[in-house]
This record gives C-alpha cells, sequence and structure tokens, in this order.
C-alpha cells in the first residue's frame, strides 16, 4: 500500500487559536490515506488539539521556543538531522518560523510555505526584531500562503504578496448552521433562556481588545439588564487576569461568563443573539467566518479587512474612535437571523471543497519537486 505524503505543519502550540483551529478543519477533511499531518511545535505543554491529532494519525514533535534563539536554531538543526524525510513544509507562526526556514532552505526541502494569518502584530520591544526577521524569511520560502490579501501584505510586502496563494479560513458550513430548535435547546442547556447574550470566541490578547469589549457591555447592561456577555477561549495569562478584574471591578461578574477554552463552538454560537469582536487587527478571522456561519450578526472593528464580510449585511463594522454610544446602538439594532449554510458555499468558505483544492496542491507538490 503507498504511504501518505506527510506535511510537516509548524505552530507555536496547539490551542484553540484561529490559525490552529483553520488548520484542524482542513485535517478533518483531507483524505489522510493519501495526506498526512505531523506537527512541531515550540512550546512542553500540550495543546488542546492534540489528542485529536494523535487520533487522526498525526505525529508531534517539540523544539524549544524562539525566546532563546541559540538553543532554538541548534534544536531545529537537530530536527531535521533526525528526520530528512520532509519535503513540504508549512508555516504557521509568521516570522517566527525564519530558523526553520532557513535550515529547510539550506537543507534544499523543495517546498517551504509560510502561511500569514495575521494584518499585523502588536507594537513592542520585540517589534524590531520581528520586523526583521519578517524581511529576512522571504529569501528562504518557496511558497507565500495567506487568509487575506492584508495579512500578505503584512508578512510577504507588497511584491510577494501579489503571488501569494490564498486559502480561505473555511469552517464545516453544515456544523454551524443555524436552526431555530438547535437555538432553542442550546439556550436551555447553558441557562440562557431569559438572556440577550452577546458572545465573543477568542484568545485573550491585547490584539482582541476584550476590555473594550468589557466597557461596550457595561453600557448595553444599562439598557437591556437582560444582557448576557459570553467570553470563549483560553483563560490563562495576564491578560485574561486583566479583563477579569475590569469586570469585578465594574460590578459585572453576574453578567459575565468566562467559559474558558471549548470543543462545542459550533453549538455555543447557536444560543446567542449577536457577535462582538472590536479586534485591534485581524488577518481573516474564523471566528468571524464561523459566527456568520452560525447566522448571526457580527459588530467588528474597522481594523477588521473588509473580505470578513461573506455575504451583504452580515457584518457591521465601526472604528474604533466611534463612540462607545455608537458601537451600543449598533449592538442592540434589530437583525434579522437565518440560515447562511447556502451562503457561504457560495462564497467559498465550506470546508468539503476547499480541504479537497489543499490536498491536491499537497499531492502536486509531492509530485513536482520529489
Amino acid at each position: 500500500m503507498t504511504q501518505p505524503i506527510r506535511v510537516l505543519q509548524v505552530f507555536s502550540i496547539l490551542n484553540r487559536g484561529g490559525g490552529e483551529t483553520m488548520i484542524m478543519n482542513y485535517y478533518r477533511h483531507i483524505d489522510r490515506s493519501r495526506v498526512q499531518f505531523d506537527f512541531l511545535v515550540h512550546r512542553e505543554e500540550p495543546g488542546a488539539y492534540e489528542e485529536e491529532i494523535k487520533t487522526l494519525g498525526g505525529r508531534i514533535f517539540r523544539i524549544p521556543p524562539i525566546t532563546s534563539p541559540v538553543r532554538h536554531a541548534r534544536a531545529v538543526r537537530a530536527f531535521f538531522d533526525d528526520h530528512p524525510e520532509f519535503r513540504i513544509i508549512h508555516g504557521h507562526v509568521s516570522e517566527l518560523g525564519y530558523f526553520i526556514y532557513r535550515e529547510a532552505a539550506k537543507r534544499h526541502v523543495p517546498c517551504i510555505i509560510a502561511h500569514a494569518h495575521n494584518a499585523r502584530c502588536s507594537l513592542d520591544l520585540k517589534w524590531p526584531f520581528r520586523a526583521l526577521l519578517k524581511r529576512l524569511i522571504r529569501s528562504y520560502i518557496s511558497c507565500g500562503m495567506t487568509c487575506g490579501l492584508d495579512a500578505a501584505r503584512w508578512l510577504f510586502g507588497k511584491k510577494l504578496a501579489a503571488s501569494a496563494l490564498m486559502l480561505n479560513n473555511a469552517v464545516d458550513a453544515q456544523a454551524y448552521r443555524f436552526s431555530d430548535a438547535r437555538r432553542q435547546a442550546e439556550r436551555e442547556m447553558m441557562g440562557w433562556q431569559n438572556h440577550w447574550v452577546i458572545g465573543n470566541v477568542a484568545r485573550f490578547s491585547p490584539q482582541k481588545n476584550h476590555h473594550l469589549l468589557i466597557k461596550l457591555f457595561s453600557r448595553v447592561l444599562q439598557r437591556r439588564p437582560d444582557a448576557l456577555l459570553v467570553l470563549v477561549g483560553d483563560t490563562r495569562g495576564d491578560v485574561y487576569e486583566s479583563v477579569r478584574s475590569q469586570v469585578e471591578k465594574l460590578g459585572l461578574t453576574q453578567h459575565v461568563q468566562f467559559l474558558g477554552s471549548r470543543n462545542d463552538v459550533p453549538d455555543l454560537l447557536q444560543g446567542m443573539d449577536v457577535y462582538c469582536a472590536p479586534s485591534l487587527y485581524e488577518g481573516l478571522s474564523v471566528s468571524m467566518v464561523e459566527a456568520q456561519a452560525a447566522g448571526l450578526h457580527l459588530i467588528t472593528s474597522t481594523g477588521v479587512p473588509e473580505e470578513v464580510r461573506l455575504m451583504p449585511n452580515s457584518v457591521s463594522f465601526l472604528s474604533l474612535n466611534e463612540s462607545i454610544e455608537h458601537w451600543v446602538e449598533r449592538l442592540l439594532s434589530p437583525y434579522e437571523r437565518k440560515d447562511t449554510y447556502a451562503e457561504i458555499c457560495q462564497a467559498g468558505f465550506d470546508i468539503v471543497e476547499n480541504a479537497s483544492h489543499l490536498q491536491q496542491f499537497y499531492l502536486d507538490q509531492a509530485s513536482t519537486k520529489n
């Protein structure tokens, strides 16, 4: 029996972030007898998707994070010494894949993919270092892949962005398909029957702008005492602790639910009434695709690319410079929810067809670059 080609997917950690969720959607739907994924991560602690990956036949390898560049580079070399079998590398760590891409290029790995997931990163002390690596990786990769044009331009520059391959952040549209019966069942199970639920699914990081979301919700609650804010995302780290403290100081503890990392997001979205994501910036967010697939009205910022709007009127973009009252008015505005399955498929964001395209891309790379 012919063995499947093995593609090395590179991540920092395999938690339920946007890029990780996207690649898991593809992994579940490819023909794994022909294409199999393995994963190289930069953390010792196990991620949320690791057990599922193992059941799907994937292997997980670990190297130290790039916070120690010398140690990291040494581990990268040792990894390729031990695993010369990988001929396709698909990186999802933006410019932080520099050492991996450089080493792979030295060893003449024929297909080295850098995948742009974000439109930019936060300005901090690491910014000059990351800006340098972003430019350096461009000479080592053989293919740029992206979720959207803004993300491609940020990582690859305007010239290379024009040739980057678009890979939609596709979802299982059937799993998110809205129905009123499913909505009512989920609301009963979660105890949301008497609440008007604002939802958000995102990791707790400065980019996601949770502090503004809490301020918005505080004002919404003054207008709608039945309002409930549901936050889905890993409850670890300084940002989470800061947001939790903000909720307590504003006296909102009884009105905000922190659900942590969940594997039932399609069901949770059914029970929500509106989705709010005032991100500072995004590439093309998987969670925002999921919200529209569930028929929710998405309220987001103009820091999010227009590409995220998959159908007319499904998304409202507001400037972060707008008043809180303006945001509140938009959140409270009426919206007719409906089954959007056909529109999601028509927009090209159903996973079945997209997985077939990615699978064929890998097979073509394997056949032409051996």
